[in-house]
């Protein structure tokens, strides 16, 4: 079994992959200051952005949930890989060959954690089904999609394969590639009978569905044959890698377009995403054999970069009955998006697919630029079950509209929708005024109560790890200049002085400030993070004493990425130098203090010899001091 990977060559690939472009796969950042980006926290749910990448130490971290760590970190909690395997995949990314403790190169197939091997398999049988769709037997799959408006690139854009009739078909070929039976029931890729093991998909159309970065997680299949007794669509089970409530097909091809135009387009089909892509609509995407939910929001939020309301959310759905249904049930998330949403409906009833198909391209993008208020749509779908003709009909039609209206975030908005619904009832406007406002605040309640109007919720800036009892002055003062010393010394040690490193191991006044000081310190001081790169704040975090480092890496977490109050080399090395001169000057007053209360105390007790040297040494600290100051009023300090 092969040995840990070398850290020189982890703080290799650490060093040559840039933090910001993997975590932009998953989250849109912004600039948030000379290094910095923020973006919505893919950890937990807020309305403005906490979470803070920084570039010159390569870390990130949330200033809402604490979460926080470098690239490594970041794909092991959202994709949950293990170390070992986020490291040979940024290693893979960066062309850099890894070597480990006993000298050995790549680790042999059985060492591969279990997370890769499934996503191994599921790329093999991506593979595997894209190259069956030219066999002869495939000529069906290959009708449905040229019936749809279909070629073979497009197929081949999107990955669609087959999956061929035979019960072993791709169990055989993937065990023959070294793939065990307990890997492919596992990953869904196939079902235990009573003679064995045989293929979840058979004789159906395949779609690949794939994360964010890109990698197969699981397959939607279609039935082609009227004697295939199976659903319509087969989609993979809940497995490690595929939940479907988390997953919406064509976001791996849609991420960038989505985060660009700040717009997702929601569809309801593997063939309307495909029929959206070639028709000029880059950012559609679909849920898979489930309705569109809350985690589905999250990762739309992200990849929107969702927090200013300049985005827009469009739902297309069928004009039928069960259209209707969904788009209720979509309309039920609206509060969670900062965006603004819409319902996109054909006036036929057809879907993008249908509708390229019989009018072309520019049908598809016409359809969602005639895009509607979600509200508006949700609302006359609540007023077609009534019969408005009759009074007990508007009364219930009103009861039933408006907790809908008063869901409506900006209050102009709900104001105006609350007067078009009564004229849409034919009601008096006071009436239907008083019905909504008493829904407003049980709405709000359920809601999560964002601030009337709509507006997003300021921003919170960066939390300052303080220490001390928290009170107002002198200690919260010095706690504060201590934090970004520190603060320079972990994101831009070459800006700090040689000196710091002279500093005694109490020069620090507050225990956390001390607590870094000494990782600091057996890191190897400043001199040693100058030639560390971005890896030197993982070397720190390793120097942690191991009975303070799950208090004290949370702390230097946050040092990390918080701004600095200058942007040039030249800010930062002054105000380095100064925040390093007032340490060490605190550091001798407390040295000058003891030294002047024994000399007190030992005079006192008639030890006049010990007392003369006491006051000796509190005079050469009294001229150091005034050395101390002379050379930083040189300095411009």
């Amino acid at each position: 079994m092969a040995g840990r990977i070398r850290r020189e060559d982890v703080d290799a690939v650490r060093e040559r992959v840039r933090i910001d472009e993997v975590v932009g796969e998953q989250v849109v950042l912004k600039s948030a200051g000379v290094g910095s980006l923020k973006g919505l926290c893919p950890f937990h749910d807020e309305r403005t952005p906490s979470f803070t990448v920084r570039l010159t130490t390569g870390r990130y971290r949330c200033f809402g949930c604490g979460e926080n760590g470098d690239v490594f970190d970041f794909l092991v909690k959202t994709t949950g890989v293990t170390f070992v395997e986020a490291v040979e995949s940024m290693a893979g990314r960066a062309g850099i060959t890894l070597r480990y403790e006993d000298g050995g190169g790549a680790r042999p197939a059985q060492d591969v954690g279990k997370r890769q091997r499934l996503l191994d398999a599921h790329r093999v049988a991506a593979e595997f089904f894209a190259e069956r769709l030219f066999s002869p037997e495939a000529q069906v799959g290959r009708q449905f999609l040229k019936d749809r408006g279909f070629d073979r690139a497009a197929a081949e854009q999107f990955g669609v394969g087959y999956a061929p009739t035979g019960w072993g078909a791709l169990t055989d070929h993937l065990r023959g590639r070294g793939f065990t039976t307990e890997e492919l029931i596992t990953g869904g890729l196939a079902l235990e009978g009573q003679r064995g093991p045989y293929d979840r998909f058979r004789g159906r159309l395949v779609w690949p569905i794939r994360d964010v970065v890109g990698a197969v997680i699981g397959f939607g299949a279609r039935r082609l044959t009227e004697d295939d007794s199976g659903p319509k669509y087969l989609n993979t089970p809940e497995t490690p890698l595929y939940r479907k409530s988390q997953v919406l097909y064509g976001i791996d091809l849609a991420r960038k377009e989505i985060g660009r135009r700040q717009q997702v387009v929601v569809v309801e089909g593997y063939t309307d995403v495909m029929a959206c892509h070639l028709a000029g609509v880059p950012t559609a995407v679909a849920t898979c054999g489930t309705a569109f939910g809350a985690d589905h929001v999250r990762i739309v939020r992200r990849m929107m970069g969702d927090d200013d309301g300049a985005g827009q959310v469009v739902f297309t759905f069928d004009g039928d009955a069960a259209g209707q249904k969904a788009a209720l049930k979509a309309f039920e998330h609206d509060q969670e998006f900062v965006a603004a949403t819409y319902v996109a409906v054909e006036p036929r009833g057809m879907d993008p697919c249908d509708l390229r198909l019989a009018d072309g391209d520019a049908a598809v993008a016409a359809l969602i630029e005639a895009k509607r208020p979600m509200f508006e749509f949700a609302v006359r779908s609540v007023l077609s079950g009534w019969d408005l003709e009759t009074a007990e009909g508007r009364v219930k039609a009103l009861a039933a509209a408006a907790p809908v209206v008063a869901g409506i975030k900006d209050r102009q908005l709900r104001e105006e929708h609350t007067r078009q619904l009564a004229l849409m009832l034919g009601m008096d406007l006071a009436v239907v005024l008083r019905a909504v406002g008493a829904e407003v605040p049980r709405v709000a309640r359920g809601a999560g109560a964002r601030p009337e109007g709509g507006a997003p919720q300021p921003a919170r800036g960066p939390v300052r790890a303080r220490g001390g009892s928290g009170r107002p002055g002198e200690r919260d003062a010095v706690a504060d200049a201590e934090r970004q010393l520190l603060a320079l010394v972990v994101q831009a040690p070459a800006a700090v002085p040689d000196a710091f490193d002279a500093l005694p191991e109490d020069a620090f006044v507050l225990p956390p400030s001390r607590a870094v000081h000494e990782a600091v310190r057996k890191a190897g001081g400043v001199v040693a993070g100058r030639s560390a790169g971005v890896s030197w704040v993982d070397h720190v975090m390793q120097a942690c004493a191991d009975g303070t480092a799950d208090q004290v890496r949370p702390l230097l977490g946050a040092l990390a990425v918080v701004p600095l109050p200058a942007d040039s080399e030249e800010g930062l090395a002054r105000l380095a130098a100064g925040l390093l001169f007032d340490v060490r000057l605190r550091e001798l007053g407390r040295r000058e203090a003891d030294l002047k209360g024994r000399a007190q105390r030992l005079e006192s007790a008639g030890e006049h010899e010990a007392a003369s040297q006491a006051y000796a040494a509190l005079f050469a600290l009294a001229s150091e001091r005034q050395r101390m100051r002379a050379e930083a009023a040189e300095g411009g300090i």
